[in-house]
């Protein structure tokens, strides 16, 4: 896994390790009559679970359920530390398959309430309820892990050995240490022909496929520059902890406050802003730098600061600038750019989706230059991702689509080190970096000491550029 230099990462050598986003996959309909399920004997209905109950991890498990037209599927046990989060998503789930439209990680192609087949010995609470989730299911079935990413490799780890295919939502690490096992155990997984998906989902948006065929074929020349932005409202920001209230479950209930459970908010925001824009560059940034700051706080104690500007380097030198603020009242945009010695294309317009990909004949994003334009409307990204995934499962392709995933974290990381350090970080020094937020998380209890501790002035440590240089707080 080490990088042979300094500056120049393996892993992003071969172009076509970027560019491809996953095994050509059947159409639904053919698959339908084609199937060859071979993951449980006798009976042809992928059982999931889902670990983690949040609003992401409810949207995961609707969309698994929506692919009911590959064959027959339902949710068959449920896992979260908190039990108002578990039965929120039970029934919302239940009511879900009606809809058909909303937010766009909500948008769900239908499915029947039946398909919610999860009684109460079926609902497990605590740090060991991943287990007896898991549990429940068959070699072949999948397991959708969606808690903040601190305990991803230890979810993993653990559907590895059951033999269970895995949906996991990105981020699926936070430093060089997480990012390592993370590998390591995708190649485990591929060994044991298990199929797992990571929620990268942009890159199954087929405007952004089709933008992809464009530019490698040439029609904005070569790229020069990249843009990204994500400037939104307050996020991430944690208020002080109740005196009667677990430490732990805390800083767990409000993951995206503290470093060690999500990496901070900016690793959990920007990771399809910059995964999409190095997709289309084909390769991973080979350095980073940036600053940062906390202008505003009031009584909020986490870790965050409220704006990241980074320049991402790659190895022919190309640049890639990626800008994320969380203030109140300032312009907002959340869109990605690419200008090449052609032209320039819009990457993603407004949110993931529908991205509304278009190509411009100059320099200047204007109606008068557009040469080229995605049709609307698109198709659900999101629900894509687990067609594709359920497809190979069905058909016994290969897919695994962690080692990316990996890395796209891992350089979402060295933007994030750079900042709360004042350094410039390279892609090996993030991979080889020694620290760990979060060692021993696979042994956490509810009785657990948290991994950060409140400081004497009330708040959680934080950056310090140019004081702490090799560590983030």
């Amino acid at each position: 896994m080490n990088s042979s230099t300094k500056d120049s990462p393996k892993t992003s050598s071969s172009p076509l390790f970027l560019r491809s986003s996953g095994p050509v996959i059947a159409t639904a309909a053919a698959l339908a009559g084609t199937a060859k399920p071979g993951y449980a004997a006798g009976d042809d209905t992928l059982r999931v679970a889902l670990v983690g109950c949040g609003g992401r991890g409810s949207g995961a498990a609707a969309n698994a359920l929506a692919t009911r037209t590959l064959g027959p599927i339902k949710l068959f046990a449920m896992a979260d530390l908190f039990e108002d989060r578990l039965q929120r998503s039970l029934e919302s789930l239940k009511h879900a398959g009606e809809q058909t439209g909303g937010s766009a990680d909500g948008w769900i192609m239908g499915y029947d309430a039946a398909q919610v087949e999860v009684p109460p010995d079926r609902q497990f609470l605590g740090f060991d309820a991943y287990r007896k989730a898991m549990d429940c299911l068959r070699p072949g079935d999948v397991v959708i892990l969606t808690t903040p990413v601190a305990f991803r490799w230890v979810h993993f780890a653990y559907a590895i050995a059951k033999r269970l295919n895995v949906f996991m939502e990105k981020p699926i690490c936070v430093d060089g240490p997480t990012t390592r096992k993370m590998i390591q155990l995708g190649d485990d997984a591929k060994q044991h022909n298990l199929k797992v998906a990571v929620g990268l989902m942009c890159r199954h948006c087929e405007a952004r496929r089709a933008l992809l065929a464009r530019i490698q074929e040439g029609e904005i020349g070569d790229i020069l520059l990249m843009r990204s932005y994500r400037l939104i409202g307050p996020a991430g920001f944690t208020g002080p902890k109740a005196p009667d209230q677990n430490e732990l479950l805390y800083q767990i209930q409000r993951y995206l406050g503290f470093m060690w459970a999500s990496g901070g908010v900016f690793h959990d925001f920007v990771a399809h802003n910059l995964d999409e824009c190095c997709w289309m560059k084909g390769a991973w940034p080979v350095r980073a730098m940036g600053l940062g700051a906390r202008t505003y706080r009031g009584d909020a104690v986490d870790q965050n600061l409220d704006s990241y500007a980074i320049e991402y380097t790659f190895e022919d030198g190309t640049k890639l600038q990626l800008n994320s603020r969380y203030m109140p009242g300032c312009r907002e945009e959340f869109a990605s750019y690419a200008h090449g010695t052609r032209g320039s294309a819009v990457i993603s317009t407004f949110m993931h989706t529908p991205a509304k990909c278009r190509i411009f004949k100059g320099q200047r994003i204007v109606r008068d230059e557009m040469s080229w334009a995605f049709p609307q409307p698109e198709p659900n990204p999101y629900q894509l991702e687990w067609d594709h995934l359920v497809a190979a499962i069905r058909q016994d392709q290969p897919y695994n689509e962690v080692k990316r995933g990996a890395e796209a974290a891992m350089v979402v990381a060295m933007g994030r080190k750079a900042v709360h350090t004042g350094q410039e970080v390279t892609f090996a020094d993030m991979l080889n970096d020694s620290t760990e937020f979060a060692p021993g998380v696979d042994r956490m209890t509810v009785d657990s000491p948290a991994p950060v501790r409140v400081g004497a002035d009330g708040r959680y440590p934080g950056p310090q550029p140019g004081i702490l240089k090799d560590r983030e707080f």
